[in-house]
């Protein structure tokens, strides 16, 4: 049997001034299509690639109920979350990738 791994996660720019929240079944390449502007939207508008928190789920139904609970709350809400896991805001993606796999990533 397949095990599953789904993730919420919330991203943020380099100021922390604004907090995207996504799901995803592949955080690793999720994180390199933000890093590299590979979709345009909300998270490239506002340059969030910053991976600053994630929860991780065996089941779809559980992460997107996470996803959006964690989308109804309020900012302080959502700032209490992510200091809970990474007081310090840093990238938690930030020795994943080399610059060379994000610039090549498009092409």
């Amino acid at each position: 049997m397949k095990d599953h791994n789904y993730f919420v996660y919330m991203i943020s720019n380099t100021h922390n001034t604004v907090i995207y929240t996504g799901v995803t079944n592949n955080l690793e390449r999720r994180m390199l299509e933000h890093k590299s502007k590979h979709n345009s939207g909300f998270s490239t508008k506002y340059n969030c690639n910053k991976l600053v928190y994630f929860e991780e789920f065996q089941w779809i139904e559980e992460a997107i109920a996470r996803e959006k609970q964690i989308k109804g709350g309020s900012r302080l809400k959502k700032m209490n979350l992510i200091n809970s896991m990474n007081p310090g805001w840093v990238d938690l993606s930030i020795d994943w990738f080399t610059d060379n796999d994000i610039s090549s990533y498009n092409n």
